[in-house]
């Protein structure tokens, strides 16, 4: 990645706000350069710096779940809920489903199985 293309990722993801062509202004490119000519090479860096962005993002996420408890009916609840969803979902965080298994019976365990030449004819093992 050349130091040009950082200075694209790192604009893209600060002052730019995610806005391709401004944060190619920020690392002069040229007005005629397309977007995929930049991001060639750097795919990999704009997927980490992605989820890192995700990541850092997430306390925000997880302070507007818990907000809904505090104001139930504010407006666009649902919406910022389920964002805040997306967001803690695609860092690793989701709930959990727990699943109980209960057995009826309890567990019989059987003896190990002698080789059939460890008995005798008369049913004895020596």
């Amino acid at each position: 990645m050349t130091p040009k293309q950082k200075i694209f990722i790192n604009a893209l993801f600060g002052e730019a706000h995610g806005n391709y062509r401004v944060a190619m202004d920020i690392a002069e490119y040229s007005k005629n350069t397309s977007i995929n000519d930049v991001i060639k090479g750097c795919e990999e860096e704009l997927v980490s710096s992605s989820k890192n962005f995700l990541a850092a993002n997430a306390p925000k996420a997880a302070m507007a779940i818990v907000g809904v408890i505090d104001d139930p009916v504010e407006m666009g609840t649902r919406d910022k809920l389920a964002a805040a969803k997306d967001v803690l979902d695609r860092i690793g965080v989701s709930k959990t489903d727990k699943v109980e298994v209960k057995s009826p019976q309890g567990i019989f365990i059987l003896p190990r199985k002698n080789d059939d030449e460890d008995i005798l004819s008369d049913g004895t093992n020596e």
